[in-house]
């Protein structure tokens, strides 16, 4: 039985709409029902698979442009280096793990900007940036940090948004899905928001039902597992 213990994305949702958590239930049904040689599930009535246009409607990512590469380099000089020229300011050896930098890390750092100028507002992005690929587009089994590899495709401030996010998000997608279905896997690490959205979306009779609360308010999401 696979786990799904990602952690929450870094700014809390709305307390009206509540928060979304992950059912392990449906994500190991989808897994199970995932072949890696046709990059679809099997279900009874057909084949189908997450695609670009769902990537675009569910997380409003651009799905072309720049491709989603680069140099990756794993010393700690490298790391303090890019951060000091990204973020001004540079984690200590025990605020990382490897070449990952601590999430904790991160959100201190987002929530100490002084938002006085345009540096400041870029620094500001650029650390909520990498929250969100850490959390949302490139999730990992860890939870606890985000490699440092993405900062350098962060440099160009202006450049940030013609890279195609859309299409790495789901080919990290594709990958995880592949490798959870191997039997020997017990985790998996892939942007789950996605996939839950996607099968919400495209297979609604699996969707969580909302439930009123006591003020008559329509608020948190039912997430318990739901058998298949």
């Amino acid at each position: 039985m696979l786990t799904c213990d990602h952690p929450v994305p870094p700014d809390r949702y709305n307390d009206r709409i509540g928060v979304v958590q992950c059912q392990k239930a449906l994500v190991n049904a989808l897994i199970e029902r995932w072949h890696p040689d046709t990059y679809t599930f099997h279900l009874l009535v057909g084949e189908c698979a997450v695609n670009l246009e769902d990537v675009a409607l569910i997380l409003g990512l651009p799905t072309d442009g720049l491709p989603v590469t680069g140099m990756t380099m794993s010393s700690f000089e490298a790391l303090e280096a890019e951060c000091l020229d990204q973020f001004g300011v540079a984690p200590r050896k025990e605020e990382c793990r490897g070449c990952c930098i601590k999430l904790t890390w991160l959100c201190d750092l987002k929530e100490n900007f002084q938002l006085t100028d345009e540096i400041s507002i870029q620094r500001y992005v650029k650390c909520h940036v990498m929250l969100l690929i850490r959390t949302i587009l490139f999730g990992d089994k860890f939870g606890t940090g985000v490699h440092y590899k993405f900062l350098p495709l962060l440099r160009d401030f202006g450049s940030i948004g013609q890279y195609s996010w859309g299409s790495a998000c789901l080919a990290h997608l594709y990958r995880a899905l592949c490798r959870a279905s191997r039997f020997n896997c017990k985790k998996i690490d892939s942007p789950l928001t996605l996939l839950l959205g996607w099968a919400w979306i495209r297979l609604p009779y699996l969707s969580p039902l909302p439930r009123k609360s006591r003020s008559g308010i329509t608020g948190s999401v039912v997430t318990d597992d739901i058998d298949i």
